[in-house]
Protein backbone atom coordinates (compact mmCIF):
# COMPACT_ATOMS: atom_id res chain seq x y z
CA UNK A 1 0.00 0.00 0.00
CA UNK A 2 1.79 3.38 -0.97
CA UNK A 3 -0.23 4.98 1.73
CA UNK A 4 1.41 3.06 4.76
CA UNK A 5 4.27 5.72 5.08
CA UNK A 6 1.91 8.46 5.53
CA UNK A 7 -0.42 6.39 7.40
CA UNK A 8 2.12 4.99 10.12
CA UNK A 9 3.30 8.37 10.27
CA UNK A 10 -0.42 10.16 11.36
CA UNK A 11 -0.82 6.91 13.66
CA UNK A 12 2.25 7.50 15.16
CA UNK A 13 1.36 11.47 15.66
CA UNK A 14 -2.00 10.89 16.66
CA UNK A 15 -1.05 7.81 19.29
CA UNK A 16 1.53 10.64 21.39
CA UNK A 17 -1.43 13.33 21.40
CA UNK A 18 -4.11 11.32 22.13
CA UNK A 19 -1.90 10.21 25.03
CA UNK A 20 -0.87 13.64 26.04
CA UNK A 21 -4.44 14.42 26.20
CA UNK A 22 -5.67 11.68 28.23
CA UNK A 23 -3.24 12.38 30.77
CA UNK A 24 -4.33 16.00 30.77
CA UNK A 25 -2.14 18.23 28.63
CA UNK A 26 -3.55 20.66 26.51
CA UNK A 27 -2.09 20.24 22.30
CA UNK A 28 -1.50 24.04 22.84
CA UNK A 29 1.06 22.92 25.45
CA UNK A 30 3.26 21.66 22.76
CA UNK A 31 3.74 25.19 20.95
CA UNK A 32 6.55 26.40 21.14
CA UNK A 33 8.11 28.62 18.50
CA UNK A 34 11.48 29.52 19.60
CA UNK A 35 11.90 25.52 20.03
CA UNK A 36 10.50 25.05 16.72
CA UNK A 37 12.63 27.27 15.01
CA UNK A 38 15.72 25.32 17.29
CA UNK A 39 14.35 21.92 15.58
CA UNK A 40 14.11 23.01 12.45
CA UNK A 41 16.23 25.66 11.38
CA UNK A 42 19.28 23.78 13.52
CA UNK A 43 18.88 20.57 12.09
CA UNK A 44 18.51 21.74 8.68
CA UNK A 45 21.33 23.51 8.58
CA UNK A 46 23.52 20.88 10.04
CA UNK A 47 22.30 18.27 7.82
CA UNK A 48 22.78 20.65 5.26
CA UNK A 49 26.46 21.50 6.25
CA UNK A 50 27.03 17.53 5.91
CA UNK A 51 25.77 16.55 2.92
CA UNK A 52 25.26 19.73 1.43
CA UNK A 53 23.04 21.91 -1.00
CA UNK A 54 22.40 18.93 -4.03
CA UNK A 55 21.09 16.55 -1.56
CA UNK A 56 18.74 19.27 0.14
CA UNK A 57 17.45 20.10 -2.86
CA UNK A 58 16.02 17.04 -3.31
CA UNK A 59 14.31 16.48 0.12
CA UNK A 60 10.72 17.54 -1.34
CA UNK A 61 10.84 15.29 -4.38
CA UNK A 62 11.66 12.62 -1.98
CA UNK A 63 8.87 13.23 0.28
CA UNK A 64 6.35 13.26 -2.26
CA UNK A 65 7.94 9.63 -3.78
CA UNK A 66 7.83 8.27 -0.08
CA UNK A 67 4.12 9.17 0.45
CA UNK A 68 3.26 8.13 -3.32
CA UNK A 69 5.44 5.24 -4.35
CA UNK A 70 3.72 2.28 -5.78
CA UNK A 71 4.94 -0.87 -5.37
CA UNK A 72 7.06 -2.44 -8.69
CA UNK A 73 5.13 -4.83 -10.79
CA UNK A 74 7.39 -7.70 -10.32
CA UNK A 75 4.60 -9.81 -12.27
CA UNK A 76 4.10 -7.92 -14.95
CA UNK A 77 8.00 -7.49 -15.84
CA UNK A 78 8.06 -11.61 -15.31
CA UNK A 79 5.01 -11.83 -18.04
CA UNK A 80 7.55 -8.57 -20.35
CA UNK A 81 10.60 -10.55 -20.37
CA UNK A 82 8.47 -14.13 -21.10
CA UNK A 83 6.53 -12.39 -24.06
CA UNK A 84 9.90 -11.20 -25.53
CA UNK A 85 11.62 -14.54 -25.30
CA UNK A 86 8.77 -16.22 -27.24
CA UNK A 87 9.22 -13.78 -29.56
CA UNK A 88 13.46 -13.90 -29.88
CA UNK A 89 12.77 -17.84 -29.99
CA UNK A 90 10.46 -18.04 -32.74
CA UNK A 91 11.51 -14.83 -34.71
CA UNK A 92 15.49 -14.17 -33.51
CA UNK A 93 17.11 -11.21 -31.36
CA UNK A 94 17.13 -8.63 -34.52
CA UNK A 95 13.19 -9.43 -34.19
CA UNK A 96 13.18 -7.10 -30.66
CA UNK A 97 14.50 -4.00 -32.17
CA UNK A 98 10.98 -3.45 -33.60
CA UNK A 99 9.98 -3.21 -29.82
CA UNK A 100 11.96 -1.31 -28.51
CA UNK A 101 10.01 2.05 -29.09
CA UNK A 102 7.50 0.35 -26.86
CA UNK A 103 9.25 -0.14 -23.79
CA UNK A 104 8.44 2.25 -21.41
CA UNK A 105 11.08 1.16 -18.81
CA UNK A 106 14.63 3.20 -19.75
CA UNK A 107 16.66 -0.05 -18.30
CA UNK A 108 14.94 -2.64 -19.66
CA UNK A 109 14.73 -0.72 -23.16
CA UNK A 110 18.71 -0.05 -22.79
CA UNK A 111 19.60 -3.80 -21.59
CA UNK A 112 17.69 -5.31 -24.59
CA UNK A 113 19.25 -3.03 -26.81
CA UNK A 114 22.66 -4.33 -26.17
CA UNK A 115 21.15 -7.51 -26.79
CA UNK A 116 19.59 -6.77 -29.70
CA UNK A 117 23.26 -5.16 -30.86
CA UNK A 118 24.82 -8.07 -30.65
CA UNK A 119 26.93 -7.08 -27.49
CA UNK A 120 28.93 -10.07 -25.18
CA UNK A 121 26.86 -11.84 -23.04
CA UNK A 122 29.41 -11.17 -20.01
CA UNK A 123 30.20 -7.38 -21.16
CA UNK A 124 26.06 -6.86 -21.15
CA UNK A 125 25.65 -8.27 -17.98
CA UNK A 126 28.48 -5.87 -16.63
CA UNK A 127 27.06 -2.82 -18.28
CA UNK A 128 23.69 -3.86 -16.64
CA UNK A 129 25.07 -4.56 -13.01
CA UNK A 130 27.34 -1.23 -13.26
CA UNK A 131 23.92 0.64 -13.40
CA UNK A 132 22.10 -1.57 -10.87
CA UNK A 133 24.91 -0.42 -8.74
CA UNK A 134 24.91 2.96 -9.55
CA UNK A 135 21.14 3.01 -9.10
CA UNK A 136 21.93 1.94 -5.74
CA UNK A 137 24.39 4.57 -4.62
CA UNK A 138 21.96 7.21 -5.61
CA UNK A 139 19.24 5.87 -3.73
CA UNK A 140 21.80 5.27 -0.58
CA UNK A 141 22.62 9.18 -1.42
CA UNK A 142 19.03 10.44 -0.99
CA UNK A 143 18.77 8.80 1.86
CA UNK A 144 21.26 10.13 3.59
CA UNK A 145 19.52 13.63 4.62
CA UNK A 146 17.02 11.99 6.47
CA UNK A 147 19.56 9.79 8.03
CA UNK A 148 21.71 12.82 9.22
CA UNK A 149 18.49 14.74 10.44
CA UNK A 150 16.89 11.59 12.68
CA UNK A 151 21.08 11.85 14.45
CA UNK A 152 20.89 15.32 14.32
CA UNK A 153 17.34 16.37 15.51
CA UNK A 154 17.99 14.90 19.33
CA UNK A 155 20.65 16.83 20.00
CA UNK A 156 19.48 19.80 19.12
CA UNK A 157 16.84 19.17 20.83
CA UNK A 158 18.56 18.90 23.99
CA UNK A 159 20.42 22.17 23.32
CA UNK A 160 17.24 23.95 22.55
CA UNK A 161 16.48 22.52 26.52
CA UNK A 162 19.89 23.90 28.06
CA UNK A 163 19.31 27.14 26.60
CA UNK A 164 15.80 27.07 28.24
CA UNK A 165 17.29 25.72 31.69
CA UNK A 166 19.88 28.56 31.42
CA UNK A 167 17.01 31.27 31.02
CA UNK A 168 15.00 29.39 34.18
CA UNK A 169 18.54 29.55 35.75
CA UNK A 170 18.51 33.44 35.15
CA UNK A 171 14.99 33.80 36.41
CA UNK A 172 14.72 32.13 39.83
CA UNK A 173 13.89 35.09 41.57
CA UNK A 174 10.16 34.84 39.72
CA UNK A 175 8.98 31.23 40.92
CA UNK A 176 5.97 31.85 39.51
CA UNK A 177 7.04 31.27 36.42
CA UNK A 178 9.73 28.58 36.86
CA UNK A 179 6.85 25.55 36.31
CA UNK A 180 5.84 27.06 32.76
CA UNK A 181 9.96 27.64 31.52
CA UNK A 182 10.71 24.40 32.50
CA UNK A 183 8.35 22.65 30.84
CA UNK A 184 8.87 24.83 27.62
CA UNK A 185 12.42 23.91 27.60
CA UNK A 186 11.57 20.53 28.06
CA UNK A 187 9.50 20.79 25.03
CA UNK A 188 12.35 21.05 22.44
CA UNK A 189 13.53 18.08 23.34
CA UNK A 190 9.94 16.53 22.33
CA UNK A 191 10.24 17.92 19.72
CA UNK A 192 13.77 16.73 18.69
CA UNK A 193 13.39 12.97 19.77
CA UNK A 194 9.75 12.95 17.96
CA UNK A 195 10.75 14.22 14.78
CA UNK A 196 13.74 12.03 14.51
CA UNK A 197 11.59 8.45 15.23
CA UNK A 198 8.82 9.74 13.78
CA UNK A 199 9.37 11.76 10.89
CA UNK A 200 13.34 11.65 9.16
CA UNK A 201 14.51 8.03 10.54
CA UNK A 202 11.61 6.28 9.19
CA UNK A 203 11.18 8.14 5.99
CA UNK A 204 15.19 7.00 5.68
CA UNK A 205 14.09 3.31 6.57
CA UNK A 206 11.65 3.56 3.71
CA UNK A 207 13.38 5.49 1.18
CA UNK A 208 16.33 2.12 1.31
CA UNK A 209 13.11 -0.30 0.58
CA UNK A 210 12.20 1.43 -2.01
CA UNK A 211 15.66 1.07 -3.32
CA UNK A 212 15.92 -2.61 -2.55
CA UNK A 213 12.46 -2.96 -4.36
CA UNK A 214 13.64 -1.25 -7.83
CA UNK A 215 17.30 -3.17 -6.89
CA UNK A 216 15.08 -6.63 -7.06
CA UNK A 217 13.13 -5.45 -9.93
CA UNK A 218 16.50 -4.67 -12.06
CA UNK A 219 18.43 -7.88 -11.23
CA UNK A 220 15.31 -9.87 -12.30
CA UNK A 221 15.41 -7.96 -15.28
CA UNK A 222 18.50 -8.48 -16.18
CA UNK A 223 18.31 -12.25 -15.41
CA UNK A 224 15.73 -12.04 -18.26
CA UNK A 225 17.47 -10.22 -20.23
CA UNK A 226 20.39 -12.81 -20.28
CA UNK A 227 18.22 -15.62 -20.46
CA UNK A 228 16.88 -14.11 -23.83
CA UNK A 229 20.01 -13.82 -25.45
CA UNK A 230 21.13 -17.19 -24.36
CA UNK A 231 17.87 -17.99 -26.29
CA UNK A 232 16.28 -19.88 -23.67
CA UNK A 233 12.88 -21.65 -23.54
CA UNK A 234 10.16 -19.45 -22.49
CA UNK A 235 9.06 -21.57 -20.14
CA UNK A 236 12.43 -21.61 -18.69
CA UNK A 237 12.47 -17.91 -18.78
CA UNK A 238 9.38 -17.99 -16.23
CA UNK A 239 10.82 -20.45 -14.44
CA UNK A 240 14.13 -18.88 -13.69
CA UNK A 241 12.32 -15.41 -12.96
CA UNK A 242 9.69 -16.67 -10.94
CA UNK A 243 12.05 -17.12 -8.20
CA UNK A 244 11.61 -13.32 -7.20
CA UNK A 245 8.23 -13.69 -6.90
CA UNK A 246 6.61 -14.10 -3.34
CA UNK A 247 5.04 -17.24 -3.47
CA UNK A 248 1.38 -15.13 -3.12
CA UNK A 249 2.39 -14.12 -6.90
CA UNK A 250 3.10 -17.33 -8.43
CA UNK A 251 -0.67 -18.80 -9.02
CA UNK A 252 0.78 -21.96 -7.12
CA UNK A 253 -0.04 -23.89 -4.26
CA UNK A 254 1.76 -24.20 -1.31
CA UNK A 255 3.78 -27.80 -1.27
CA UNK A 256 4.17 -27.87 1.93
CA UNK A 257 1.02 -26.23 4.46
CA UNK A 258 3.78 -26.46 7.14
CA UNK A 259 4.22 -23.08 8.80
CA UNK A 260 7.45 -21.25 6.81
CA UNK A 261 8.97 -17.73 7.51
CA UNK A 262 8.38 -16.71 3.81
CA UNK A 263 5.14 -17.40 4.36
CA UNK A 264 4.44 -15.37 7.29
CA UNK A 265 6.64 -12.53 5.76
CA UNK A 266 4.76 -12.57 2.63
CA UNK A 267 0.98 -12.96 4.59
CA UNK A 268 2.68 -9.55 6.45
Amino acid sequence: MKAATAIGIGVAFGSLLMSSMMDGTSPAGFINIPALMIIIGGTGGVTLASVGMTSMKRVPSLYKLVFSAEPPDMRGRLDQMVSLADKARREGLLALDALLPEIEDNFTRQALQLVVDGTDPEMVHAILEAEVDGMAARHEASAAPFEKAGGFAPTMGIIGTVLGLVHVLQNLAAPATLGPSISAAFIATLMGVGAANVVFLPIANRLKAISGEEVELRMMTVEGILSIQAGDNPRLVSEKLMSYLPPAERGEESESSAPSLDAEAQAA
